[in-house]
C-alpha cells in the first residue's frame, strides 16, 4: 500500500524521502522520491513521517529510532494496524520529546491505495489532525477523527471484526451453494445484487471461485489484527475467535503467502 500512497503524494509535488527494509521495494520509487538506505538519516531529514509496517514489534523497533533522532516538532503518522496500548505509549513518549504522533490506520486495501480512496481512522491531538487533514486527502477519501491517542487503532480493530464476519459469510455462502448443486457464479451474482452484498462479496467473491488467492491483504496480517481485537475487548468475540481458528487450520504456505479470500479453502 505504501508505494501507491507515495505516488499520489508525488503527483501533488511533495518532496519525498522513502525507506523500506527491503531496499528493492524502495528503489522502485526512485523516479518520484529520494531513496534512503539509512532510516536514521531519513528521519533526521524529514518534517513529516509516515510509517506502515507489518506487526506491533516492527512499529516498536522503528519508533525507538524515531523517538531517538527525530527533530522537535516532527509529525509522525503510524498507518500500521497495531496495538492500541503501544500507540498510547508512543504518543506519551513523543509528547516528552515534542514529537507529535498520530495513530492513523487505514482500510480499503491495495485497491483503495491505488485509487486514492482509502478510509482513515485517526487518533491523537485534534490540532495535529487538523494540520494534516489536507495532506491525508491526497490519498484518502474518508478521513475520520475518532478521538484521543489509540482510538484510531481501536476503530480499525472494530472495522476488522466486521470484515471477519463479511469474509466468513461469503466463503460459507458460496460453499453451501456449491454443495447444494447451485451454480456458484449464479450464487455470487445473487449475493452481489441483493441485500447480502458487501465489499468482500464484490471484491473477493469471484477470487474465491477462480482460486485467485494472491494477497491484497495477507492472512497473517489479518489474523494479527483479529488477535489484537481479542486482546482489547472487554467482552467475548465469538465470531472473531472462530475466524481465527479457521485461518489457523489452513496449511502454512496458505497462511503466510495468500490473501484473506483463501478462507474458502477451509471448506475443502
Amino acid at each position: 500500500m505504501g508505494s501507491p500512497i507515495v505516488r499520489h503524494l508525488a503527483q501533488k509535488n511533495y518532496r519525498l524521502n522513502v525507506f523500506n527494509r527491503t531496499t528493492s521495494k524502495a528503489e522502485k520509487l526512485r523516479d518520484v522520491a529520494k531513496v534512503y538506505t539509512d532510516v536514521s538519516l531519513l528521519i533526521k531529514e524529514s518534517d513529516i513521517i509516515f510509517t506502515m509496517l507489518g506487526f506491533p514489534n516492527d512499529v516498536k523497533q522503528i519508533y525507538d529510532i524515531i523517538l531517538d533522532v527525530a527533530k522537535p516538532n516532527t509529525i509522525v503518522i503510524d498507518m500500521t494496524t497495531s496495538s492500541p496500548k503501544l500507540a498510547l505509549e508512543l504518543y506519551r513518549k513523543g509528547k516528552e520529546k515534542n514529537i507529535k504522533i498520530l495513530d492513523a490506520p487505514v482500510t480499503g486495501g491495495e485497491v483503495g491505495a491505488i485509487n486514492g480512496t482509502l478510509t482513515m481512522m485517526v487518533g491523537g491531538d485534534i490540532e495535529v489532525f487538523e494540520q494534516m487533514k489536507d495532506l491525508f486527502s491526497v490519498f484518502a477519501k474518508n478521513i475520520n477523527y475518532v478521538g484521543g491517542s489509540s482510538l484510531g487503532q481501536k476503530a480499525k480493530l472494530a472495522n476488522q471484526v466486521a470484515i471477519a464476519g463479511a469474509i466468513w459469510g461469503v466463503a460459507e455462502s458460496l460453499s453451501f451453494a456449491k454443495n447444494s448443486d447451485i451454480h456458484i457464479d449464479t450464487m455470487l451474482q445473487i449475493l452481489n445484487s441483493g441485500s447480502a452484498y458487501s465489499w468482500q462479496s464484490i471484491n473477493n467473491g469471484n477470487k474465491m471461485i477462480t482460486k485467485d488467492f494472491k494477497p491484497g491483504f495477507y492472512i497473517k496480517h489479518f489474523v494479527k489484527d483479529l488477535k489484537l481485537a481479542l486482546e482489547e475487548s472487554n467482552t467475548d468475540l465469538p465470531l472473531v475467535r472462530n475466524v481465527i481458528m479457521m485461518y489457523e487450520s489452513l496449511d502454512e504456505v496458505t497462511y503466510d503467502k495468500e490473501g484473506i479470500q483463501a478462507l474458502i479453502r477451509y471448506y475443502k
